[in-house]
């Protein structure tokens, strides 16, 4: 992730512009790849969007159990209760309804809800780390054998993509933000965002995996609430925990679901895709139709319900890694294409990097597809899932 963003870095400074990975590609390799490197993007962000709408229920119903009363439909082994499913419907409507309002509201929602989970989740990753215990780490792996070691490596390589992705949001603002923030500072934001989640997501699952026996933790529905909980001894300071979760979940759901409609917009007012999506707003300024379907395909992927979580993540991912690939091989082709672009911040090793990006890029997408690999798309959901995507983008 650290490589691809030094891509970014350079690319987003250089040509700051909403959508930025379609004004890459364009400038790259024309309008077919564009489009591919696009779409595959904006569905990864809209993947994210919907596992955020199903999450908000899931998480929930922790905290208010009457909600899973009234089951609707079971998929993927998981009931779809409607206390749950109009909880995704109404969060959808609320932050369609932001950001089509204007980028402003979206951002200060986004300042609010990011401050304010930040103090939370650090609090009580400070109480896991200082209560728990660093021996109940031990295995580091399920199995002790080097294969079962890099089994667990792939598993947790192929998801990275879904996990970080939050760095790429910035290209997404970036117009918006012209004359605000120096387009240098925008690649050393990028940079900076990739460090801060590298740091969060160990503080936290070493926190979590220190609080007790990993037995019990896997056990749980929502392992890092009951290992809180366990670590802090209180039920109640456990429900704060789900409240912090609740606050990171519309956190990244309102980025990526700003992010995701300024991709759309960008393939729309390039003429790559239906030029309605390229229509901002008459009064808001917004890129409303682009905003609209990107809350449409949410809504859609949050009736799927619990069972199709997993799905999102894996599909998303897969969706990612096509778009960074493309990135990569976008850094390197305007090297050779345009060595006079302006770029107030380049990339070290710029001649390796883009080669070594390509590579991690493309062995995530291969050891999703190959079959016999244990990380591979599942059938039928995931492939399906999959193949969604690929129907509704040549549609497009």
């Amino acid at each position: 992730m650290a490589l691809i963003g030094l891509c970014y870095a350079e690319l987003c400074a250089a040509i700051p512009v909403a959508g930025g990975e379609v004004a890459y590609a364009y400038a790259a390799y024309g309008t077919g790849k564009a489009y591919l490197i696009g779409w595959f993007l904006a569905f990864g962000y809209m993947a994210v969007s919907a596992f955020e709408a199903i999450s908000v229920g899931f998480v929930a119903a922790y905290l208010l159990p009457g909600l899973e009363v009234v089951p609707l439909y079971s998929l993927g082994g998981a009931t779809v209760y409607l206390p749950q499913l109009l909880l995704a419907i109404v969060c959808t409507g609320g932050i369609t309804w932001i950001n089509y309002r204007g980028v402003q509201g979206a951002a200060r929602l986004q300042v609010v809800l990011t401050v304010a989970f930040v103090m939370v989740a650090l609090s009580f990753v400070c109480a896991g780390l200082v209560r728990g215990e660093l021996d109940a780490i031990e295995p580091l792996f399920a199995k002790p054998d080097t294969g079962g070691a890099l089994v667990g490596i792939l598993t947790v390589l192929v998801t990275a993509p879904f996990w970080f992705v939050g760095f790429d949001t910035i290209p997404q603002g970036a117009e918006e933000a012209s004359g605000k923030v120096p387009p240098r500072m925008l690649g050393v934001l990028i940079l900076a965002a990739i460090l801060g989640a590298v740091v969060f997501y160990i503080l936290l699952i070493t926190a979590v995996a220190a609080t007790g026996p990993w037995q019990e933790l896997i056990a749980a529905k929502l392992p890092a609430a009951a290992a809180f909980e366990n670590a802090l001894g209180s039920p109640v300071l456990g429900k704060l925990v789900l409240i912090a979760a609740l606050l990171g979940l519309f956190t990244s759901w309102n980025g990526f679901f700003l992010a995701g409609s300024r991709v759309l917009f960008a393939l729309g007012r390039g003429h790559i895709a239906p030029a309605a999506l390229g229509r901002a707003h008459s009064r808001h300024g917004t890129p409303g139709n682009a905003v609209l379907l990107t809350g449409a395909i949410t809504l859609a992927g949050a009736l799927l319900g619990r069972g199709a979580m997993v799905a999102f993540i894996d599909v998303g991912s897969f969706c990612i890694a096509v778009a960074f690939f493309g990135v990569a091989f976008s850094a390197m082709k305007l090297r050779r294409l345009r060595p006079d672009l302006d770029r107030p911040y380049r990339m070290p090793f710029g001649r390796i990097v883009p080669w070594l990006s390509c590579l991690g890029a493309g062995a995530i997408t291969l050891a999703m597809l190959v079959p016999g690999s244990p990380v591979m798309l599942v059938w039928p959901l995931e492939w399906l899932l999959l193949g969604a995507v690929l129907v509704l983008g040549a549609w497009l």
